[in-house]
């Protein structure tokens, strides 16, 4: 466990993975609501925060406290299985055009370079009207894992066109090693930092996007996210009517998230660097 070691003595580590604790734990303590997230009139509307609810009620009489929980939890698993898919994806176009080079690489490469250079908020603002019936939690899932992979694709084939010309691997394919195995066992320890530090990232990606679709209403608003309290504070006028304790919540929370995430891709990133990790951990 000497990495956890070394990267707790980096503040912004610390401070990125007691956040996210404190969200896991936030949204974990969804399993023990009984009621339904979604019903409206549950509770007196626009009461500010009080011992009897933490962070007040909203106008469309649901508990704030409760309506966040869910929301964190929303937007982790939507950025979750989105930065999951995308990062199979990515490893799978980026290694096998390392690997093989010439037109299989050319014909990869194209379709990340594409994917690069669309006006990608706009084909998924398209996207999500077309499947707006239909749109849930995993749909809006797939459809950023779709579009999240180009550019780790391409990083992670610049790893593996590096590995490709070291001694090991010639070493390798002349005792009679299978490219299967070989990618496996050589290449994915080299890859696996590059591929989380990636995941993090995209997962920030995935969250900013999710909030973006909800406010421009493209997502099912009946499912509680912080694109969806966002939404629904902006157009009930909590500002305006200085409910402050509405709007707040959700902004606050998703800063914190966005911060933690970078700060933890920070870290990890800067520690997988020999240089940078020798001068701050003195190893």
């Amino acid at each position: 466990m000497k990495i956890l070691r070394d990267l707790f003595r980096d503040y912004r580590f610390v401070l990125s993975f007691s956040v996210l604790l404190i969200l896991l734990i936030l949204s974990g303590i969804t399993l023990f609501y009984k009621g339904d997230p979604s019903l409206t009139g549950a509770v007196p509307r626009d009461l500010p925060p009080s011992s009897e609810y933490l962070l007040g009620t909203d106008s469309k009489g649901q508990e704030v406290f409760w309506q966040a929980a869910f929301a964190v939890r929303n937007s982790l698993f939507v950025s979750a299985i989105a930065g999951l898919i995308s990062r199979v994806i990515a490893i799978l176009v980026g290694m096998v055009a390392g690997y093989t080079g010439g037109l299989t690489d050319r014909v990869l490469m194209f379709i990340s370079d594409s994917l690069l250079v669309i006006p990608l908020f706009l084909i998924l603002v398209m996207m999500s009207m077309l499947v707006r019936e239909h749109m849930n939690l995993l749909i809006l899932a797939l459809l950023l894992s779709i579009f999240g992979w180009a550019w780790d694709a391409r990083v992670i084939r610049s790893v593996i066109l590096s590995l490709r010309e070291r001694e090991f691997t010639q070493t390798a394919v002349l005792s009679g090693t299978g490219t299967v195995p070989l990618v496996w066992k050589e290449y994915m320890p080299y890859a696996m930092p590059l591929v989380f530090s990636t995941l993090i990232n995209n997962m920030a990606w995935a969250i900013g996007l999710e909030m973006t679709l909800a406010i421009l209403g493209l997502v099912n608003m009946n499912i509680p996210t912080l694109g969806t309290m966002l939404n629904w504070a902006l157009a009930y006028q909590a500002i305006l009517l200085n409910r402050w304790w509405w709007i707040l919540t959700p902004v606050i929370l998703s800063v914190f998230l966005f911060v933690a995430l970078y700060w933890l891709s920070v870290s990890i990133s800067e520690y997988l660097d020999p240089r940078t990790r020798t001068q701050r951990v003195g190893t």
